[in-house]
């Protein structure tokens, strides 16, 4: 992600202490690049398929903006892909967005914005290795 320095702020955390702070804009993922809406999705259905990984210094960060109600907004949101299964019922998964998806489990925040991909297949995310949403279920 090539983000210009001039749409990026610093901002002062404490005596020893600061952060980057970038206006991304309508930067987006390619799935979710035309997708406008914001939804507050529930924790409770995402479904994450791969054990996230992620640097714990970008993870407290974000927990920091988070936890401040005039910051929270500028945490960008996940991308959600919503697929109906053959057996009828919705499934939501996560991929991406590991540090966010881990902060907001941390604070034990009920709902994540997300913006919703729709789709009837996975394979775009997943190689075409999976062909049953249901085999993801956790």
């Amino acid at each position: 992600m090539d983000v210009s320095l001039n749409r990026c702020k610093k901002r002062k955390l404490d005596a020893l202490s600061e952060k980057f702070v970038c206006d991304l804009g309508t930067m987006s993922s390619v799935h979710a690049g035309n997708i406008t809406e914001v939804h507050d999705v529930p924790m409770s259905v995402l479904i994450r398929p791969f054990q996230p990984e992620v640097d714990e210094k970008k993870v407290q960060s974000l927990m920091e903006t988070l936890s401040n109600p005039q910051t929270a907004h500028e945490v960008p949101p996940v991308d959600v892909l919503w697929i109906t299964g053959r057996e009828g019922g919705n499934y939501y998964y996560s991929f991406g967005g590991c540090h966010r998806y881990v902060a907001h489990k941390r604070l034990n925040l009920s709902t994540i914005k997300a913006k919703l991909v729709r789709s009837n297949e996975l394979n775009s995310f997943t190689g075409g290795e999976i062909e049953n949403v249901e085999d993801l279920r956790q």
